[in-house]
């Protein structure tokens, strides 16, 4: 009876850990959605990206401050040059560089070129650690960036603006949030997943309102309402709810499998922007993002392994 009970528990934690997993790629990949709906009122990169941090802010203060109660330990000098460094690397300069990007490149495109970090992880971490890429490995780095020319072809040919800007930018953004989760991991260990994440968010919130003073003046906030409500939802199901999704995921069901579950982030975008944006669906895109797929899936298979 014991065992029973104990097995429906895990089976419960498996079950809720997929589910979580889920709704957090999703949660994740609709942020594109909702930028590409908020550029249709003249809304930019700065102005909002600020919105978004403004009323996501609140709720990682919230959680920061319940870490600090439940750590014992405080932060020491370097644990805090790591979140303020990290933070501004990984979150701020990332959101501000894929924003920036968002203006110029599809929402599916966008989607598959963040979800390169993985290929850009194992690179640096090869450069920093001077680490041997495996054949295997080598091959699904090609798959990924085969399937990202296919999808970049098809963007070139049916859309009119700086494709190659745009794509440049969210190659950035993604480079940069590949240099944060190979910096993270040692503030990670010591710091706590919840508190590191919670601290790393208010430092780059801060960064991305400084920003906004600093370029813009108020009266670009005399938005249409439409924009602000964008941005709310941006913060919630975008933002906050996917990151404690994510750790809750990863609780019960562990990075490797939690990491594996959100390939399903960029199939999800393609699909969300036919139905949001009336982007259209092509072969192209279908065979780019099935490359894509199968290059990360083999990579992060790989990593699991090792």
């Amino acid at each position: 009876m014991a065992n029973n009970t104990r097995s429906l528990f895990a089976n419960r934690d498996v079950f809720l850990g997929v589910v979580f997993a889920l709704l957090a790629a999703v949660g994740f990949s609709a942020k594109a959605i909702l930028v590409k709906l908020a550029y249709l009122d003249s809304v930019d990169a700065v102005t909002l990206l600020a919105l978004r941090m403004v009323f996501s802010v609140p709720f990682f203060i919230g959680v920061a401050l319940w870490a600090k109660q439940h750590h014992a330990e405080p932060l020491n000098t370097h644990d805090r040059l790591l979140v303020l460094g990290l933070g501004l690397i990984g979150y701020y300069c990332s959101s501000f560089l894929d924003f920036l990007g968002l203006e110029y490149i599809s929402a599916g495109l966008e989607r598959l070129i963040l979800f390169l970090y993985p290929t850009m992880t194992v690179l640096l971490t090869a450069v920093l650690y001077k680490r041997a890429i495996g054949r295997k490995v080598l091959a699904a780095l090609a798959l990924c960036y085969a399937g990202i020319a296919l999808v970049f072809l098809h963007d070139v040919g049916t859309k009119e603006g700086s494709i190659v800007l745009g794509a440049l930018l969210v190659f950035a953004s993604t480079l940069s949030y590949s240099i944060y989760l190979v910096g993270a991991g040692h503030a990670i260990a010591r710091i706590g997943s919840m508190r590191f994440t919670a601290y790393a968010m208010v430092v780059a919130s801060v960064a991305s309102l400084l920003q906004f003073v600093v370029m813009r003046p108020l009266s670009v906030l005399e938005l249409p309402m439409r924009v602000y409500e964008l941005s709310i939802a941006m913060a919630i199901f975008s933002t906050v709810l996917p990151v404690f999704l994510l750790s809750f995921a990863i609780h019960r069901i562990g990075s490797g499998s939690a990491s594996l579950i959100g390939t399903v982030g960029p199939v999800s975008t393609i699909y969300i922007t036919y139905v949001f944006l009336n982007e259209h669906i092509s072969l192209l895109q279908i065979a780019g993002s099935i490359l894509v797929l199968g290059g990360v899936l083999i990579i992060s298979l790989n990593s699991k392994k090792q």
